[in-house]
């Protein structure tokens, strides 16, 4: 099933869930991601994501995790990740967003925050929480524009929390 999104610049994104049979064109996807952009979704830097780091985007359980693809409709082109990791309860659900290169400021990652919020309304969860790096300065303003609260991570003085509460 494709879900049809409209960012705020007027880009159409096909979104659906990623398989098994995603993998090369995740690590293509990933290899057109900033060496930046990288180090913060996967919180390591490496020059490429490892099989380990897109087994969880290629093999999601579809009830606690879910790991969806968003294709430019134009052209096809793989431009965002997105992805939804709740606990037992699913009480609580993790997001993580990923958005290609060339593709950034043009509202997809704005387009994929909401998507990921509906699909957790969607599915009971009571709060959303994205952990960044206190230096992804841009990721953090998006999420707080979208009704985030930063809270500290325990422990880690070099990551903070952001939570958005559904009930």
């Amino acid at each position: 099933m494709t879900t049809q999104l409209s960012t705020r610049s007027g880009i159409a994104l096909d979104v659906r869930i990623a398989s098994e049979a995603d993998e090369a064109a995740l690590a293509a996807f990933f290899d057109s991601v900033s060496d930046e952009d990288r180090r913060f979704r996967f919180l390591a830097a490496a020059e490429h994501v490892s099989h380990e780091q897109l087994d969880p985007l290629i093999h999601a359980d579809h009830y606690q995790s879910e790991s969806f693809l968003a294709f430019d409709s134009a052209n096809g082109a793989l431009v965002g990740s997105a992805l939804l990791a709740c606990d037992k309860a699913l009480d609580t659900g993790e997001i993580a967003v990923s958005i290609r290169s060339d593709y950034k400021g043009k509202g997809v990652g704005w387009a994929l925050l909401d998507f990921l919020g509906s699909e957790a309304r969607r599915r009971g969860v009571r709060r959303v929480i994205a952990i960044e790096s206190r230096d992804n300065h841009a990721a953090i303003e998006l999420e707080r524009e979208k009704g985030f609260t930063p809270e500290p991570f325990e422990g880690e003085p070099t990551l903070v929390i952001l939570s958005k509460t559904f009930r």
